[in-house]
C-alpha cells in the first residue's frame, strides 16, 4: 500500500442529532459539526450561540445545546494524523467557522454518515477531503451569546415602545444588572447606550422626509417629545435634528429627482 490512508484520516463516528436536550460529544481526535436546523450554543452554559449553516471543529469534547426549542446537528469525530495535525492548528479548542468558507463540508459530513457502516477503504478518503476542506475555514465572527442576541433582537424589533432597560431586562426574565454585565461584555457598550443609537438611526431616516415634524419623529422613535429628541440628538450627533434635516437634504438636492428617491429609499 502506496498510503495508509488509516493512519492518515480515519472515522471515529458520526452522530446526526435532533437536539431537544443538552449533549456532550466526547472521545478522542477532532469534531466537526454543522448545524442544519434551528440554533444550539457550544461551550459551557451561556456559550457561543451557533446559527444554521455555521460550523464547529472542537480538539476537545464537543457541548452542545439547543435554544429555543429543538435543533438539527450533523457531527463527526475525525481520527488520524491529519485530523491531528488540524487540531492542532486550531487557534482554540472551539472554532467557529462560516460554513461558506468551507462550502463541501456539510455535504462530506452526510457522506461520512451514510458511509460509516462501510469499510475503511470508503471512511478514510472522504474523511480525508472533509479535513482538506475544513483546512480552509475561515472563523465566523463571534457569535453572541443568547442573552445579548436576544437582547439585540427585541431593541431593534422594538426600539420605540421600549421604556427602558429596565423593561428589556424584565421581558428577558433577568436582572438589569445581569443585562448591563452581559450587554456591555459582547458589544462594547451598554443597552441603554445601544438603544439610543438604534433611535437615533431612525430618526434620522425619518428626517430625510420634510412632512415628518420633529413631535411625529420623536413618537415614531420612542422619544417622550420634540425637546427630548433634540438634547438626544444633539450630544449623540453633535448638531440639532433640524441642522441635521437641513444637511442632509442639501446634499439630496444635488442629485437628479430618480437618485434622490433612490437615496431616500435607503433610509426608509
Amino acid at each position: 500500500m502506496l498510503l495508509n490512508f488509516e493512519a492518515l484520516a480515519s472515522l471515529g463516528e458520526t452522530r446526526d442529532l435532533e437536539l431537544a436536550q443538552p449533549v456532550l460529544l466526547g472521545g478522542q481526535g477532532l469534531w466537526a459539526a454543522v448545524v442544519s436546523r434551528g440554533h444550539c450554543t457550544v461551550g459551557d452554559a451561556g456559550g457561543l450561540l451557533i446559527p444554521p449553516g455555521m460550523l464547529v471543529l472542537a480538539r476537545t469534547a464537543l457541548p452542545l445545546s439547543p435554544q429555543q426549542g429543538s435543533c438539527h446537528v450533523l457531527a463527526a469525530r475525525l481520527c488520524g494524523s491529519a485530523a491531528a495535525e488540524l487540531a492542532a492548528a486550531l487557534p482554540a479548542d472551539l472554532f467557529p467557522a462560516r460554513g461558506e468558507s468551507c462550502p463541501r463540508a456539510a455535504e462530506l459530513l452526510e457522506e461520512l454518515a451514510r458511509a460509516e457502516a462501510g469499510s475503511s477503504r470508503v471512511q478514510s478518503p472522504l474523511v480525508f477531503a472533509l479535513l482538506c476542506e475544513l483546512a480552509g475555514a475561515d472563523a465566523a465572527e463571534p457569535p453572541l451569546p443568547p442573552l445579548v442576541a436576544e437582547a439585540v433582537a427585541c431593541i431593534r424589533q422594538n426600539y420605540a415602545g421600549l421604556y427602558g432597560v429596565e423593561e428589556l431586562s424584565e421581558q428577558l426574565g433577568v436582572s438589569k444588572s445581569h443585562l448591563v454585565r452581559a450587554f456591555h461584555a459582547a458589544m462594547g457598550v451598554s443597552p441603554g447606550k445601544y438603544l439610543t443609537t438604534m433611535r437615533i438611526e431612525a430618526a434620522k431616516r425619518l428626517l430625510l422626509h420634510r412632512e415628518y415634524s420633529l413631535e411625529i419623529v420623536a413618537s415614531l422613535c420612542g422619544f417622550s417629545g420634540a425637546n427630548y429628541l433634540c438634547r438626544v440628538f444633539k450630544k449623540e450627533t453633535g448638531h440639532t435634528p433640524t441642522a441635521w434635516r437641513a444637511s442632509a437634504m442639501q446634499g439630496l438636492s444635488g442629485l437628479s429627482a430618480a437618485e434622490a428617491a433612490r437615496e431616500q429609499a435607503l433610509y426608509v
